[in-house]
């Protein structure tokens, strides 16, 4: 590969260092007109396959034999069940506070209790483990009393439905929507903010579950991880609002006003993205075949028509299409599990697979070997006169 030299000029100082390459990754990538990839294939194709295969895909960079999928399930399932000293110590942490501040929290625990410091096992043992991890952490914060037993070999989602005690719902369609949700989350690049500061940490030689609490505190940001929540909650403003036989016209009108009233429109654009994401193209289609006529569902369609429309109208807008938040808290909701402060809990059991897979390649297997170097940009001093 060629060696590509960038000049620095002050205006692209303080931004975010968007768009400035740092390195490689080997399980996904992000075209802007074409979506998302993993190991090379476009994640849409991914979305009926089973977890355990598209977790496969992403740890060896191909699909794999029906055979090889099964011995990888049976050794991730082997890794699944925490100790009850790690479950114990997650359910005395303090309710107060949004979930995500309880599964960092517990993430260090369990490293505590279970790690090994060694990079690849932990890789397995986190993605095996954090399915009954992330079901503690909701159960014990929602209250939710009862306690079932871990019960891999039911399937990678399958047991987390089981597990969690979530009350008056349809478990078979909840697993269905939890097994899309899961798939399309995994892993998006190199360079979004969360696998950027988990690589970042594991780069001062971090353990694999202090390294994936940090990028999961930066997830639980409402300008990364959180936008799912905010995006439901701002579907079920408008629905409160206009009602459930609300109209095109009306929606569009609400989101005018909202405009022009410097208030937010959540779930479009994307920092890459052109394109309406193909993750929420899936999610749509399902959504439209399974809930068409669900009141949540159907305002996330009339704003799915409404948002760019009205968005293209500021020429500085460069993506007005709907990303993934815009519809997978409605479909979520529509399945039963109207719970928005646990979608970012939802969102994070996706990505510490692809995080913790990234960090993997890092720190055993980058620059033969060796691993990167540990993370240390330049800053130029300013003064506060200038």
């Amino acid at each position: 590969m060629s060696e590509v030299l960038f000049t620095i000029t002050k205006d692209e100082l303080e931004t975010g260092m968007r768009g400035f390459p740092v390195g490689y990754c080997t399980t996904s990538s992000v075209d802007p007109q074409k979506g998302l990839f993993y190991a090379g294939r476009p994640v849409d194709e991914l979305a009926e396959w089973e977890p355990e295969q598209v977790i496969y895909l992403l740890n060896t960079g191909k699909e794999g034999s029906k055979k090889e999928v099964q011995v990888f399930s049976q050794e991730l399932y082997k890794r699944s069940k925490c100790s009850e000293e790690t479950l114990e110590a997650i359910r005395r942490l303090p309710r107060t506070g949004h979930p995500m501040k309880l599964f960092c929290a517990a993430l260090l625990i369990t490293g505590m209790i279970e790690g090994k410091n060694d990079y690849q096992e932990d890789y397995l043992d986190l993605v095996a483990k954090i399915p009954e991890i992330v079901t503690t952490v909701i159960n014990y914060h929602a209250g939710w009393e009862g306690t079932k037993n871990s019960e891999p070999t039911l399937g990678y989602i399958e047991n987390f439905v089981h597990m969690l005690n979530i009350p008056n719902v349809d478990r078979d369609q909840l697993t269905t929507i939890f097994k899309l949700f899961n798939i399309l989350h995994y892993d998006h690049g190199g360079g979004n903010l969360s696998t950027f500061v988990g690589k970042a940490i594991a780069s001062g030689l971090e353990d694999m579950y202090g390294s994936i609490s940090g990028s999961m505190c930066a997830l639980a940001g409402p300008r990364h991880g959180k936008a799912n929540q905010d995006c439901l909650e701002f579907t079920e403003e408008v629905l409160k609002q206009l009602g459930p036989d609300a109209t095109l016209e009306q929606v569009e009108k609400l989101l005018r006003e909202r405009l022009a009233n410097q208030q937010l429109v959540f779930g479009f654009g994307h920092a890459v993205l052109r394109v309406e994401d193909p993750r929420a193209t899936v999610l749509y289609k399902v959504a439209e075949e399974m809930y068409p006529e669900d009141p949540i569902c159907k305002i996330a369609f009339l704003l799915r028509v409404a948002g760019p429309k009205v968005l293209k109208e500021n020429p500085k807008i460069s993506n007005p299409y709907p990303n993934v938040d815009a519809i997978s808290g409605a479909l979520l909701s529509a399945a039963g599990f109207n719970y928005s402060e646990y979608f970012t809990l939802l969102f994070g059991m996706s990505r510490v697979v692809g995080i913790a897979r990234q960090i993997v390649y890092e720190r055993c297997e980058a620059r033969g070997g060796k691993g990167t170097p540990i993370v240390r940009p330049k800053y130029i001093f300013k003064s506060k006169d200038e």
